[in-house]
């Protein structure tokens, strides 16, 4: 099966050109950066032609951070669902997180996700084991070659598991051989802050005391630990979803990305919320960590485009409405993501806060260095064929009825973006066009190039 792309302004590398793709069937075969293609690919070589003039083609998305609720969840979403609106969103690939019930800590439990994905999903995927106080030989079995990496949640947040001996993370970042995905919030903190506010509001804390309760100083004090262990043991850490500009100050933007044994990850609610957003948003932006200061998003930005950030992921995480609309003690944290990520961003890039390049880079580029997955994440010959079509200039209103997530909400309602996703290519199959979905074919486990 053959695809032709034509006339497309083609973002990779660092570059914008005007050029054209040939996919033969799972993978990319040809680029060519010429003013007119070759008049064998304007013919279609016997298969599809898409005219992609005025519109920018990227490498797929690759998120690494994702909750898609199933096994156990599955009132809140499951890996068809929002697999669905990922590959709508333009995500072609997705790394989902062990905080499912039950709790994904064994090996027998992994393959078992990894099984229901490959008869469910739509885009590539792959599955993090998660760590506790009492799984050490369990993660020390783990395949660096097609898992993504070990999960740690230093604090609880929505039905997660914990890591909180300080004995039991020296030893599992001294013996893991693996790249180790950590939420740094520390336990004690919050639930020393939770107690202050319960104290003056009773059972009625305000949204708004949210990233009071789940700190700054909760969340730096959890990332010099974690960031500590990594340097005294050399071992592979990479820190999910920075939401304050303290933490910045434990990265590095000296060292290639390549070599970097320690990196850090940005989610698009910290790059776009802030706390003056709880006033209107409230319950509908509790994510934990929390939203902070406009001050602290700016700074991530900044960290961002200055590469102490090394990934924009989404933490995508659904809830129910009714798991939402609750008093601040019982509403879920949390929210879906993954069908706008891309496109959220692209509104930064039209507000002129980042680039195309670097939208690119942070999204596609960078998350498959930071991993090392297998021939993905770029435009080259003879990488699978996972790409994205976007129009820049075609803007629309999120309501209900255009949301794909299960949960049927998203924290974007009301929201006018000026780009959209019109094609999004899984392993060379259009798997959606125009808004439309072809699901003949499911994605593929992710590997990775490690040794």
């Amino acid at each position: 099966m053959k695809t032709v792309i034509l006339n497309a302004n083609i973002i990779n590398e660092g570059k914008i050109f005007r050029g054209h793709i040939l996919i033969e069937d799972e993978i990319i075969k040809g680029i060519s950066d010429t003013a007119s293609p070759p008049l064998s690919w304007e013919r279609g070589l016997g298969g599809e032609v898409i005219d992609a003039k005025g519109k920018y083609l990227l490498p797929g998305i690759i998120d690494d951070q994702v909750h898609f609720r199933e096994p156990g969840l599955t009132h809140k979403g499951d890996i068809y669902t929002e697999s669905r609106a990922a590959v709508a969103g333009g995500i072609t690939s997705y790394m989902e997180m062990p905080n499912t019930f039950p709790h994904t800590l064994t090996q027998e439990l992994l393959e078992e996700k990894f099984k229901l994905a490959s008869q469910k999903s739509l885009a590539n995927y792959s599955f993090y084991l998660g760590a506790s106080n009492e799984n050490l030989d369990e993660v020390l079995k783990t395949d660096p070659r097609n898992v993504c990496g070990i999960k740690i949640f230093m604090a609880f947040s929505s039905g997660s598991v914990l890591m909180d001996n300080p004995e039991n993370m020296e030893e599992i970042f001294s013996k893991c051989n693996m790249l180790i995905a950590i939420h740094c919030e520390d336990q004690k903190t919050i639930q020393a802050n939770m107690e202050e506010y319960r104290r003056k509001f009773g059972e009625n804390i305000p949204i708004e005391m949210h990233p009071l309760i789940r700190s700054e100083e909760a969340c730096y004090k959890a990332s010099s630990i974690a960031v500590g262990l990594a340097k005294k043991h050399n071992t592979r850490l990479h820190v999910l979803h920075i939401s304050t500009e303290k933490e910045l100050e434990l990265f590095d933007n000296k060292t290639p990305l390549k070599e970097k044994r320690i990196t850090a990850e940005a989610c698009v609610h910290h790059l776009w919320f802030s706390y003056e957003d709880y006033r209107n948003m409230g319950i509908y932006i509790k994510w934990n960590p929390a939203v902070k200061t406009a001050r602290d998003r700016e700074a991530v930005l900044q960290g961002v485009l200055e590469n102490k950030i090394d990934i924009i992921a989404t933490d995508h995480a659904p809830h129910t409405l009714e798991e939402k609309q609750n008093k601040y003690n019982k509403v879920a944290s949390g929210g879906p993501l993954v069908q706008h990520s891309l496109i959220a961003m692209l509104e930064l890039y039209h507000q002129k806060k980042i680039s195309l390049e670097k939208i690119t880079e942070k999204m596609s580029h960078a998350v498959a260095e930071c991993f090392q997955i297998e021939k993905r994440g770029f435009i080259r010959e003879e990488y699978w064929a996972d790409l994205v079509l976007v129009d820049l200039n075609s803007p629309w209103t999120v309501d209900k009825s255009t949301i794909l997530y299960k949960c049927g909400w998203s924290p974007f309602i009301g929201t006018t973006f000026h780009s959209r996703v019109t094609h999004t290519f899984v392993n060379g199959h259009l798997a959606y066009e125009e808004g439309k979905f072809n699901e003949s074919k499911k994605g593929k486990r992710l590997l990775f190039d490690r040794k």
